[in-house]
């Protein structure tokens, strides 16, 4: 079954028209920026909002493994080597200060939520886009999906970072009308320190789907003082340019720390040092640069 954190309708920045965007759970990345920090982990988790929270003591109450603890200042602590995860506490919590992230759908019941959406994704020439997370850690589920939305000709796009074993990717390419992919470092010793892994199969796979002539969009993250610099920037264009297919176009997405309060909400730090917005003026540099190269550029999406 499907594992999902996430379904995002009247989504607009996933692929052509208004999409509902599916976000499957479990990434191999772990990228220091990253805006979903509860799709990395394969497994269920729980968030909890401290601004939210009246500490009226309801999930202590109900946590039959006495995980959770009312503190004196109103807020509530879990105990992760006695939490299991139930989900009990996010049941009784009256403002929704707890929640878990992950759970499991059916394909008819995901496929049921798509179809109340045609109506919208008809008419604006949009569909289907499946995320996450990283959608092709999923294979079999993601490929059955795909067939159900083609079946019922619902335009479908996978959003992907590139780092799955490419006998993957070459199943699940006939199924798919459009790859959203992300291209952060040209680096590798640089993209494995800011995202934890190297980048050499995910540069082997864009050239996959790039040879096979598949429709795709390229998505790069703008960080300065990660990927912004000129060395990066014309190294980029550089290998876009020696594809045998182009892109039908680059989505330049400017770095804010919006993620923060996720990483909050779950419990952990989040590091932003070495990470700082683009001014302005360098997000137009880099996009006039992509132009004249010949690539059709947004920015923000």
């Amino acid at each position: 079954m499907p594992f999902l954190f996430d379904i995002k309708r009247y989504s607009i920045n996933d692929g052509p028209g208004v999409r509902i965007t599916v976000f499957f759970k479990g990434c191999p990345l772990s990228c220091r920026w990253c805006h979903n920090p509860e799709s990395i982990s394969f497994k269920s988790e729980k968030l909890y909002n401290r601004s939210k929270c009246i500490g009226c003591g309801s999930c202590v109450a109900v946590c039959s493994e006495n995980a959770l603890i009312l503190t004196t200042s109103g807020e509530i602590i879990t105990d992760f080597s006695r939490c299991i995860l139930c989900g009990k506490c996010t049941e009784v919590c009256p403002t929704k200060a707890v929640e878990m992230s992950g759970r499991d759908y059916t394909e008819n019941e995901l496929m049921d939520l798509i179809m109340r959406e045609t109506h919208i994704i008809d008419n604006s020439g949009g569909g289907v886009t499946f995320s996450g997370g990283e959608p092709l850690m999923h294979p079999k589920e993601l490929k059955n999906l795909l067939i159900l939305c083609g079946k019922a000709g619902i335009h479908s796009a996978v959003d992907t970072s590139g780092h799955v074993k490419s006998s993957i990717l070459e199943d699940i390419l006939p199924h798919t009308d459009l790859f959203l992919y992300d291209l952060k470092l040209m680096n590798s010793e640089r993209h494995r320190k800011w995202t934890g892994v190297n980048n050499e199969l995910i540069l082997m796979n864009l050239r996959l789907i790039s040879d096979k002539g598949k429709d795709y969009q390229i998505r790069m993250p703008l960080i300065e003082g990660v990927n912004c610099n000129e060395e990066n920037i014309r190294e980029t264009l550089t290998f876009l340019c020696g594809l045998k297919n182009r892109p039908s176009a680059v989505g330049l997405l400017p770095y804010h720390n919006i993620a923060l309060k996720k990483f909050e909400k779950l419990g952990r730090n989040y590091h932003e040092e070495g990470m700082k917005k683009p001014s302005d003026n360098k997000v137009n540099l880099i996009k006039n640069l992509f132009e004249q190269h010949g690539f059709k550029v947004n920015i923000g999406g």
